[in-house]
């Protein structure tokens, strides 16, 4: 027998609430951040244990997330300058690189998934970037077990064939004295 999430009840009914309890501890750009990152741990939390005060138990988390963010941004602003001359040039542009690539994959899928319809999209996120277990994410959406997993693999084959087509269309042409070079080395 499955039973109702009461702390997504009241995620819902106490959002609004949340955000403001955040809002006076960080900036702007991460709220919503914290606030769903409070529900993830509050649900998470119900899942092992009965929580009497739903509400009070979300905002204390929530308030906890921020006051830790804060403190991680000002550890991160106090580091000394002089570690940076520690760095090779070489390595400091290369892990620059490896950045600027992370972050376009991080685009290109977050495209992929805008193509998805929108139950698909939110069960596919809901498995692939919380990932949550399919028979959570029935309960929280109000889907079949199967469903969900049709859903998710639709979403997975989606998003393959979106990332495929886009990597066709970004790949180098070779001349075929590279692609000679290529086989060789194999």
């Amino acid at each position: 027998m499955t039973r109702k999430s009461t702390v997504t009840e009241s995620f819902l009914k106490y959002r609004a609430k949340l955000m403001r309890a955040v809002s006076t501890i960080v900036g702007a750009d991460d709220i919503e951040d914290i606030v769903q990152e409070a529900f993830i741990k509050s649900y998470e939390a119900e899942m092992n244990q009965e929580i009497r005060f739903e509400r009070t138990y979300m905002l204390k988390t929530a308030r906890n997330l921020a006051l830790n963010h804060v403190a991680r941004a000002e550890n991160k602003n106090n580091q000394p300058i002089d570690d940076m001359d520690i760095l090779p040039h070489e390595l400091v542009g290369y892990s620059l690189e490896k950045n600027v690539e992370s972050k376009e994959r991080f685009i290109h899928f977050c495209r992929a998934t805008d193509t998805l319809s929108a139950d698909v999209k939110r069960v596919f996120l809901l498995k692939k970037v919380y990932g949550m277990r399919q028979k959570d994410i029935a309960e929280l959406v109000g889907l079949s077990e199967s469903t969900v997993e049709k859903h998710v693999a639709k979403g997975l084959m989606l998003c393959s064939k979106y990332l495929a087509e886009l990597s066709k269309d970004d790949a180098p042409v070779r001349t075929s004295r590279n692609a000679t070079q290529d086989i060789s080395r194999s």
